[in-house]
């Protein structure tokens, strides 16, 4: 994905804790190698800054998705490997450390929550302080939780804790399921998963079908074949849906004009963009805009 590095650390009332789970902080950053770590300091409140050597203590349940690079993360004394596809998590009153390692530089995302229910989770044993770390490999479905979980973060509209709440939910729920079935799965499927998460990761940008295979290790005319094959549809044209999925999205909130979401998503130009929408949708651009709350075409 080519977005900034984003941090949210949200406020909270009293009804928003009766609600039983409830967000501290989200977001998402990008190391390249040889960076500090974390890349933005200064987007950190005071009580989650850590001297690394060290380790510190949260007063909340964390979970971290590692989706590029490779890192260690050390919990109640001991040190995990970690790569890509890793989620670990953080405990109340755990002390713990973690970073990437500086030849590969990492791309994290996390979500921290607080709550009555994430207790009772923590109480029953679905998520556990001795084993913090899951291997469940790369899925664009767990990307989508959490840039649904940023977007209502972002905007802060009334009773988007609940909403949140609801997210944070599934987003275990994916992952406890996706752990589950982690009983060997076969190579096409990981080369599939990670492929579909790579697409969404560069939906603001442009990457070619020959540099996802080779980010895969496969054959372009391999990859091209086996991914029709499982989604019914080429690697470019499911690369496209999701570009057009996105311009409906900001084309619905009327903030954007159809040229300044051509460039956002990294089309040529604004009528190749138009053609593209139009052959999809059945409509122009502009009149999808027209339709939705009042916007201008």
């Amino acid at each position: 994905m080519n977005d900034p590095s984003f941090a949210k650390y949200l406020t909270y009332s009293p009804q928003d804790i009766r609600w039983k789970l409830y967000c501290t902080n989200t977001g998402h950053s990008y190391t390249p190698p040889g960076a500090s770590y974390p890349p933005h300091p200064e987007s950190h409140p005071a009580r989650y800054s850590c001297n690394w050597d060290k380790g510190r203590i949260l007063d909340e349940f964390d979970i971290v998705y590692i989706t590029n690079g490779n890192g260690s993360f050390v919990s109640r004394g001991e040190t995990h490997s970690i790569k890509p596809g890793s989620v670990f998590f953080l405990f109340p009153g755990v002390k713990h450390w973690y970073s990437p390692s500086k030849e590969t530089g990492w791309d994290d995302y996390w979500v921290g929550f607080k709550g009555k229910y994430a207790e009772a989770l923590y109480k029953e044993g679905f998520i556990n302080e001795e084993d913090p770390v899951l291997q469940i490999g790369l899925h664009d479905t767990l990307i989508r939780h959490f840039t649904n979980i940023f977007e209502l973060a972002r905007k802060e509209s009334a009773g988007y804790h609940m909403k949140i709440s609801a997210q944070i939910v599934m987003l275990l729920a994916e992952i406890l399921s996706l752990q589950k079935q982690q009983s060997q799965p076969s190579r096409s499927e990981l080369i599939i998963d990670k492929a579909r998460l790579i697409f969404e990761e560069n939906v603001f940008g442009n990457i070619s079908i020959e540099e996802v295979a080779v980010r895969l290790q496969t054959g372009t005319a391999h990859f091209r074949e086996l991914f029709r094959d499982y989604t019914g549809m080429s690697p470019y044209q499911y690369y496209l849906h999701l570009k057009i999925n996105i311009a409906k999205e900001l084309l619905s909130t009327c903030e954007h004009s159809v040229k300044e979401i051509a460039f956002m998503l990294k089309f040529d130009d604004q009528y190749h963009f138009s053609k593209l929408f139009k052959k999809k949708t059945g409509v122009p651009p502009s009149r999808w805009a027209g339709t939705r709350a009042g916007c201008e075409g």
